[in-house]
């Protein structure tokens, strides 16, 4: 019997700390997910600007006209987990990059992170290249500028063929849910570019630039695609925080759940023990006083 009680009181120290690990955990995340969110908000204002770039272009030039391409190479690039504990936050996304892979034959993948790297080769897809998550929100643009620089080495490998470039990741949902979408950043959107150029130009002053178009087109170009990565980064990294934020309640309360539990075990086990304890004295008292009666009565 002490050595059951033992035995609980050990279990129930150890799920002690394991409850603080969790909770340590949980709070990193809510903490981590922060500067990413911060940043993401911060890279809708640099998009809008691009975008205004890209209207005056517009308003200057006219519409672009339209241009298919029908035989650009197509690139995706899934943002994943570099870490665990986040469910099977990776194993969505690997799901939805074969789907989008089904819709773009013959693609070239990028992987963020290795757990996502594990999870597309779970499902038969070898990752051309894989790369780090940033550690903190200053390596985000680091990130999209290495990013730009694959996509211009692949394109340099065929200068003959256009390039077209779909981002899978994670984004935040309503009521606190996640969903994984595939965006196409490259080309650029139709819908978009004919909106931009439809817009009236509100402004007293009218747009002027001293760069060749094409080398503007190009910069804008360029830039808008930064901030589509940037962005998908951002977001990707929120909510994998997200998902391990949730993760960790829900261990933390399995943790309280088996914690009441032992505790419990531990009160029942220790009852039996002081009662098995009171029983002892108690037929030890009766045994005495029956020794007692017999001298007595022996006399």
């Amino acid at each position: 019997m002490a050595q059951t009680l033992e035995l609980l009181t050990r279990r129930t120290e150890t799920l002690r700390s394991i409850r603080g690990i969790v909770r340590t955990m949980k709070t990193m995340s809510a903490i981590n997910a922060r500067p990413y969110e911060q940043a993401a908000q911060a890279i809708e204002a640099y998009h809008d600007t691009v975008l205004d770039g890209l209207h005056a272009f517009l308003h200057r030039t006219g519409a672009l006209p339209p241009v298919a391409q029908p035989d650009a190479m197509p690139v995706i690039i899934a943002f994943g987990s570099d870490l665990g504990l986040c469910g099977n936050y990776n194993e969505i996304l690997a799901t939805e990059t074969a789907r989008a892979m089904t819709l773009l034959p013959a693609s070239r993948v990028i992987c963020i992170g290795v757990q996502m790297e594990d999870a597309l080769t779970g499902l038969g897809m070898v990752p051309l290249a894989t790369l780090l998550p940033p550690a903190t929100a200053d390596g985000l643009g680091r990130l999209a500028g290495d990013l730009i620089a694959r996509i211009d080495a692949i394109r340099r490998d065929d200068i003959s063929a256009a390039i077209s470039v779909t981002l899978v990741f994670m984004r935040r949902a309503e009521h606190g849910q996640q969903s994984p979408i595939a965006q196409q950043l490259l080309p650029l959107d139709p819908e978009l570019i004919s909106a931009l150029a439809a817009r009236p130009w509100n402004s007293r002053s009218l747009p002027h630039f001293s760069l060749p178009p094409d080398a503007l087109l190009s910069a804008l170009v360029r830039n808008f695609l930064f901030a589509g990565l940037f962005r998908a980064a951002a977001e990707a990294l929120v909510t994998e925080n997200a998902a391990r934020l949730a993760r960790m309640q829900q261990a933390e309360q399995s943790v309280e759940d088996r914690l009441e539990e032992l505790i419990c075990d531990t009160r029942s086990v220790r009852q039996s023990e002081i009662t098995t304890e009171l029983l002892d004295v108690i037929i030890g008292f009766e045994a005495l006083k029956d020794r007692d009666r017999r001298k007595t009565g022996e006399r």
